[in-house]
């Protein structure tokens, strides 16, 4: 692998050398009015990003996987009934999660490659009359399948049936590069982390307590420590943590916020489907298909691409590592050998998707597909060329 060519992995996605620069600081005293300068702006940004003005923000030195279970151990007691989905390997691991914390999961299982079945969730919820499911689950972007789900309607079924359940939404390779309303949505609890949207290295859990989120955890009977946002609230008022925080990476977060809003959010979000479209313009030149069943469902932070039948896609991220240094991802769970992943997420220009695409195409030449060198990039340069960018990341 080569550190000089950018990574297309849906995520930890490639680094900004200005966002660089701010993680590497010296020591501070953690506990001075120093590291509230830091701690106070990156936390008012990330409520920018979330679009959300009531919400509290809550910074965890951990990753995605600390926020969901952030999420579950403040609001939620043992045998507390939960609603979810499974239709990818990340709705999966949260589930699991749940059923590990002794949870009652009420699983709508649902084809990899389709999103949360909103029409569903609204039957379960009308006929839970005695309003037993205490909160409902939302893979927002799942990464391992490249599908977006639509939250507003799990909204609006939560509101058509007048239930009361907490709304939990996993917006981990979402939130800082598509639309994302934490308030006009009614989410209830919103995870993300670090090394994604945000352009950082893996290591910050990032989540937003919405009020109704925050009553609920003093009756919250699962045990939490680490991860206690009582403990973590109680340090924010003295410009602190209840223990060691990463300061680096809290710095970085600050001046990434600040990029993503200098940037303007509709840019970015615009940014990204571009690049998406150019990505999903070579899939289809190329004859394949991605694993997101229709457009709709389309995620502009990840296209999965199934390969023929009989093919191991697997092959192909592991001869772009070996022979040209590039980094894919590969397919997990039910879809692993199926399709491969290119991540176009983060910090990523025209020219760098172009890249990654040309990249791609050497590998399946290589590997015997019947795919014609350029013909993916011809038709992705086509669109980068017609449709120019407005914004460019590091011009903000």
């Amino acid at each position: 692998m080569s550190f000089q060519n950018p990574v297309f992995i849906p995520g930890p996605t490639n680094i900004p050398e200005k966002l660089r620069k701010a993680c590497d600081m010296p020591t501070i005293d953690h506990r001075s009015p120093l590291f509230g300068s830091i701690l106070h702006p990156a936390r008012a940004g990330v409520a920018k990003v979330l679009k959300t003005k009531a919400a509290e923000i809550f910074i965890f030195p951990a990753s995605g996987t600390g926020g969901w279970e952030t999420a579950l151990t403040n609001t939620l007691s043992s045998g507390d009934k939960i609603l979810a989905a499974r239709n990818g390997m990340f709705s999966h691991r949260w589930i699991d999660m749940c059923e590990r914390h002794g949870l009652d999961v009420e699983i709508v299982e649902t084809p990899w490659g389709q999103g949360i079945p909103a029409d569903r969730y609204d039957e379960i919820l009308t006929a839970d009359r005695g309003h037993q499911i205490k909160a409902v689950l939302a893979t927002h972007n799942e990464t391992a399948t490249g599908v977006k789900s639509d939250i507003t309607a799990i909204r609006k079924a939560l509101d058509a049936a007048d239930h009361p359940a907490l709304l939990f939404v996993d917006g981990v390779s979402s939130i800082g590069s598509m639309d994302f309303r934490m308030d006009e949505w009614g989410v209830d609890v919103a995870v993300t982390g670090s090394q994604k949207g945000f352009m950082l290295p893996a290591g910050l859990a990032i989540v937003g307590f919405s009020p109704k989120a925050m009553d609920a955890v003093s009756s919250a009977g699962l045990p939490r420590t680490f991860f206690d946002v009582r403990d973590m609230q109680a340090g924010y008022a003295n410009n602190a943590y209840p223990y060691t925080p990463s300061v680096g990476l809290m710095n970085g977060l600050n001046e990434a916020c600040t990029m993503l809003l200098n940037e303007g959010l509709e840019n970015v979000f615009a940014r990204h489907t571009r690049i998406a479209n150019g990505v999903r313009a070579a899939v289809d030149a190329w004859g394949l298909e991605l694993c997101a069943a229709s457009p709709d469902l389309y995620s502009d932070t990840v296209s999965a691409i199934r390969t023929p039948e009989g093919f191991n896609a697997t092959e192909i991220v592991t001869h772009a590592a070996e022979t040209y240094g590039v980094a894919f991802g590969v397919g997990l769970g039910e879809v692993a050998g199926k399709v491969f992943r290119i991540g176009h997420l983060g910090s990523l220009t025209d020219v760098m998707a172009l890249s990654g695409l040309a990249t791609a195409e050497m590998c399946m030449a290589d590997l015997g597909l019947d795919i014609k060198l350029g013909s993916g990039v011809a038709v992705a340069q086509e669109f980068y060329r017609t449709k120019p960018a407005l914004t460019h990341l590091d011009a903000a």
